[in-house]
This record gives structure tokens, sequence and C-alpha cells, in this order.
């Protein structure tokens, strides 16, 4: 199995380019946080606890990391455009899922579906966008398939907040949507050129586990560290962060929670636009330092009740956590070994995913013994901590550094 980049006219005939592919990854992953926003009507609804909210979004963070485990290099057996078409078909049974419900269960079947998609399209979405750029254009297509994911996160709840608020149909309108996107991005899809020669026909799944190896483990300490923290900052604003602007801001406007937590997700596409002028080596201990000072926004506007101090935490914090991500991804891939590069990228990224989960489940346990204002002090207090001593462990001389 090889991988080539072809170009935009194969056979005479137009074929759609790495931007293309970088939309329907965006497509792809807004469905993933599309229920962000709805998680109070669904608790009015069927009426559950805090706690429950923050485990029905865990499903999809361990969807996520046992796909990557699992299947995270099945496009390079099979072609990126099959697993693509999968994520995409499990993307609309996800959102069939939510259009269907009548309780619980059908929440945790969406939730799972869609963390399954999300860790299908994390590697054959991003392989995709960059092989299908012209050589001159890589750096250039790499920022995109950033950009698309965390855009992508971004856009759902942005979308379903303002489709939640201001039409009749809250709870359905914003998955017929998306259900019309996924229509849009399997048509995109089908006419984008495959990148890998001689795909393989339907090898069996075994589970890849985890590897890293020695010479990388002085990078990858700090690296997934930096991410872990980063990501548990996502994963409050996408699970808690609704909730907080509803029950303790009194702002009970949808569209406004939907853009609090896009603002988080536009941030860190813009941190990570920065990491190539900064440097990687630089990038991680400032990207940390920059988090430190979002998780301190974010503690403050817990203090005060402060919708200014958490949209300025959630920009501060998805700046430092753009900046720390792209960096500490492309330190732990520059050092490991080629024979072992994919192993160790998907143990960073089960780190980085567990950061999403574990944290944001212990918030919703707490919240419902303290109540949702200690539990985040307690969650940005321990946060912090574990962003100082990453950025403190980066700053003081990565292995390697010049």
């Amino acid at each position: 199995m090889t991988v080539h980049a072809p170009a935009s006219h194969t056979r005479g005939r137009w074929r759609p380019g790495y931007p293309a592919a970088a939309a329907v990854f965006a497509i792809g992953m807004a469905g993933t946080t599309l229920p962000t926003p709805l998680y109070g009507l669904y608790q009015q609804q069927i009426g559950f606890s805090e706690l429950m909210v923050t485990v029905v979004f865990a499903v999809y963070a361990i969807a996520v990391i046992t796909v990557l485990l699992v299947a995270g290099n099945r496009s390079d057996d099979v072609g990126r455009r099959p697993v693509l078409l999968v994520a995409m078909g499990l993307s609309a049974a996800s959102a069939g899922c939510f259009l269907l419900e009548r309780g619980l269960p059908l929440l945790f079947a969406g939730r799972l579906l869609s963390g399954c998609a999300a860790g299908l399209l994390s590697g054959a979405a991003t392989a995709a966008v960059i092989e299908l750029a012209p050589p001159g254009h890589r750096a250039r297509a790499g920022f995109a398939a950033t950009a698309a994911n965390m855009g992508g996160l971004g856009c759902g709840p942005l979308l379903s907040g303002i489709l939640a608020q201001y039409t009749p149909w809250p709870l359905t309108l914003p998955f017929w949507v998306h259900l019309g996107l996924v229509a849009l991005a399997c048509g995109i899809i089908w006419l984008l050129p495959e990148t890998v020669d001689r795909p393989r026909p339907r090898p069996p799944l075994r589970p890849q586990g985890l590897s890293v190896p020695p010479e990388v483990k002085g990078v990858f300490l700090p690296a997934s560290l930096a991410a872990f923290a980063g990501f548990a900052l996502l994963g409050l604003f996408t699970a808690v962060a609704p909730s907080f602007v509803a029950k303790t801001l009194e702002v009970h406007n949808l569209a406004v929670a939907g853009a609090v937590v896009f603002s988080v997700f536009l941030a860190s596409t813009a941190g990570q636009s920065l990491t190539r002028r900064t440097g990687g080596r630089r990038a991680l201990p400032v990207g940390c330092g920059v988090l430190f000072t979002g998780l301190l926004l974010v503690a403050s506007s817990l203090l005060t009740a402060s919708l200014t101090l958490l949209i300025l935490g959630a920009l501060f914090g998805g700046t430092g956590q753009g900046l720390a991500f792209r960096a500490a991804l492309t330190l732990v891939s520059d050092a490991a070994p080629a024979r072992h590069r994919g192993g160790t990228i998907s143990a960073f990224f089960v780190v980085a995913y567990a950061g999403i989960s574990v944290p944001v489940v212990g918030v919703g346990a707490l919240a419902a013994w303290l109540g949702l204002r200690p539990a985040g002090l307690i969650f940005a207090g321990c946060v912090m901590l574990l962003t100082a001593g990453a950025g403190v462990f980066a700053a003081r001389g990565l292995p390697g550094a010049g």
C-alpha cells in the first residue's frame, strides 16, 4: 500500500481538492457537538442530573478512544473514501437517534455513534486533506485539517444554539439540517480522488495498542500532559458551560450558550495558526502559559458570575490550547521513529481524548455533591496545576533542544 497526492484533474475529469476534504471534515465534526446547547432541554424533557449530562458526554470520548485503538489506521488499508463514507453514515445514524429520542438510551446511542464517527474522521479525514494538497501546499493543508477539526467542533453548538433558540423545533431542526449537510458531504466524498494506491480488501480489525518508543518519552510526557489539560478545558465548555450560563449566570438564550462554546474552538483554531511562527519548542510552554491564564479567567467567572470573564476565559484558554496542542503534536510526530510514528501519535490522541472524558465526569460528580460553581472551581484549580507543570517541564528544555 502506498499513498499519493493526485492532481485536481484525474483522467480528464475535475476532482475537488483538499479544501473540499476539509469541508467534509468540518461537517462531520460539527455533528459531534451539535447536542451541546440542547442538554438543558433534554434535562427538562427527560429529567436527569448534571452528572448524567457529563456521563452522556463522556460516552462520546470513550467511543473515540476505542475507535482510535481498534480502527485508527483503517483507511491506510481500505482507502480514505470508504472510511469517510462510513463515518458519515455513523454521523447520520447519530442524528437519527436524536430525532427519535424518547429517553436516555437513545441519547447514549447517539453519542456513541457520534464518537465512532469522530474516531474514524480523525485519521482518515486528516490524511485525506494533507494528501490531496499539492506538494507546495502541504503546510497549508495541515492547518486546514486542524482548522476543520476545531472549527467544525465549534460550529456545531453555534448552529444548534441559533436554530433551537429562534425556530419552533429546537430538538429536531438542528439534526435535520445536519442530515442535509451529511448528504452534501457524501456527494463531495464521492467526487474526491482516492489517495491510497491498491487498497487491500477489508483486512480484519484488531486492536493496535499503545506504543511510545523510549526515545520519545522525554517529549511525550510534557506534550501529552499539555494536550490532556487543553482537552479538559474543551470538555468543560462543551459539557458544562451551557448549564453554567443558564443556571448560574441566568442567561437562558441557547444561541448565547452556543456562541460561548463556539468561541473556545474559534480561539483554538487561531492559536494553532500561531504555532509555526512561534516554533514548536517555544510554542508548547507559551501555549501552556496562555491556557493557564484562560483557566484563571474561567475560575474568576465562576467566582463573580460574570459572562464577560467566561468569554475571555474561553478566548484565552482556547488560544493556549490550540497553540500548545499543535506544538505538542508536531514535537511528538517529529521525535517518533518513522516505523513507530503511527502508534505514537495514536497514543498521544488517546491521552488527549481522555482529557475530555475523565475530568468532565469528575466535574459532574462534584456538581451533584457540592454544586456547579464549587465543582468548576476545583476543576479549574486541578487543571491549572497540570498546565503549570507541563509548561515548566517544557520551558526547562525538551530533549533534543538545540
